[in-house]
């Protein structure tokens, strides 16, 4: 089948290897002239395990193909892929700037019957949106598909080529979409059918609630954590309680500094705004919000607690940069919270981490010395901050870290290092609701 996918960002360039990878003809479509010719060299423009193979294998054996020309691909494929991306406004509500743009172009490139099909995270009504735009453009009949990507950045290989569920959304009787859809699906449900048929609005909002209900799930434990320091319970151990109940189960249930990255923040939002468009208040999706907000200080305030509020001149050090490991996405960081609020104090700042150091480096410039070695970031530093859970910070060398840090404090923003006993070792230590080490 011949693919076209247009937007070589996270989603369309994650996607449009996955389909290459199944055996079709895939071409994305970029504006950026450059990032199309590093893609056909078969580098990666995203730091994503297991996606530089996909990339090298793909475009060598000529079935993945980055171009900047969308007119003659559009007219070649059989089903064309919306990939772009839709950050927040500043109400909160997604931009579809980009989509729109897209799909007039692909309007006016169509030169036979064709399925256009929203992969990128949009509101309810973008189908519908969609349709009245490319059915006053074109002169062809264009199908337009709702199937919102269930992408994790640090596992969305895996994720594309096994998944949970294929959402699909289109009508009931549209043979076309339906039967083109299935066919490019069906090598990722041989195990079990995955795919899941429904209305293009239940499409659409199936992706936002599923990532809302998510991130309460984070912003809840997170409120828990703060009463568990208050009455002097274990989160851990709060969680495991609640976790085994199967109704329950115990994902999305560890404390920390709060979410992050490019889908949780944007999409929670925009629920909330299509509530108030529609005259819903979806009041536990704003709470959600606020706590996630409130919780990104949670790092900084115990520093200020540490240091009786007077951080000014004060060296400290971070391990953990991006939203989270297997990525270099900083979008929304807790990291940078906390980091922009050190500054605003006055002390000083020393950060590694094993992939986002080159975004950080682009974002702070020579305020914020960005390290290559984990352990250069506590030399002569007054505390250690764990952020972001890389495995290679997991079991550190803590006799290293002591002798090289001015004061042995360590928050410990994920809990990675609860159970070792650190006070014992000499270290003043503060977890997120833990009572261990």
């Amino acid at each position: 089948m011949k693919v076209c996918v247009v937007g070589t960002g996270y989603v369309g360039i994650v996607s449009g290897a996955g389909f290459a990878e199944a055996g079709n003809d895939v071409v994305c479509v970029d504006v950026d002239e450059a990032k199309v010719n590093k893609l056909n060299r078969g580098e990666t423009v995203i730091y994503e395990p297991g996606l530089e193979e996909l990339l090298q294998r793909n475009t060598r054996a000529g079935r993945l193909q980055f171009t900047t020309d969308l007119t003659e691909n559009v007219a070649k494929a059989d089903v064309v892929f919306i990939g772009v991306g839709t950050p927040s406004r500043s109400d909160g509500a997604a931009n579809l700037m980009a989509v729109d743009k897209v799909a007039e172009d692909v309007a006016r490139a169509a030169i036979k019957e064709t399925v256009l099909v929203l992969k990128s995270t949009v509101p309810v009504g973008t189908n519908t949106r969609v349709r009245r735009i490319v059915g006053k453009l074109s002169e062809h009949p264009i199908h337009v598909v709702s199937n919102p990507e269930f992408l994790k950045e640090g596992d969305a290989v895996n994720d594309f080529m096994r998944p949970d569920r294929i959402i699909v959304g289109c009508d009931e009787d549209d043979t076309m979409a339906r039967e083109i859809m299935w066919r490019l699906y069906h090598p990722y449900s041989l195990t079990k059918e995955r795919i899941l048929w429904m209305d293009p609005t239940s499409a659409e909002l199936s992706k936002y609630v599923a990532n809302t209900m998510l991130a309460m799930r984070v912003s809840f434990m997170n409120e828990v954590a703060a009463l568990c320091e208050r009455v002097g319970a274990d989160v851990h151990r709060v969680r495991m309680g609640a976790g085994s109940d199967e109704r329950i189960g115990g994902k999305f249930l560890f404390a920390g500094p709060g979410y992050g990255g490019s889908c949780f923040p944007k999409d929670v939002k925009a629920l909330v705004e299509t509530g108030h468009d529609h005259g819903v208040e979806l009041e536990l999706c704003s709470a959600t919000d606020r706590v996630n907000q409130r919780q990104k200080g949670v790092l900084l305030r115990k520093l200020k607690n540490a240091f009786e509020a007077d951080l000014r001149g004060r060296k400290i050090a971070l391990w953990g940069i991006a939203f989270k490991p297997r990525t270099d996405d900083i979008r929304e960081s807790p990291a940078l919270t906390l980091i922009e609020g050190l500054r605003a104090e006055g002390a000083s700042v020393a950060a590694h981490d094993p992939a986002a150091a080159v975004h950080a480096r682009t974002l702070f410039g020579d305020d914020v010395e960005i390290v290559d070695d984990q352990y250069d970031a506590v030399e002569g530093a007054e505390a250690l901050v764990l952020v972001t859970e890389w495995k290679q910070y997991l079991n550190p060398d803590f006799d290293r870290i002591r002798q090289r840090m001015k004061r042995p404090l360590l928050i410990d923003g994920r809990n990675m290092w609860s159970g070792y006993g650190l006070r014992k070792q000499g270290f003043l230590y503060d977890g997120i609701g833990v009572i261990g080490s």
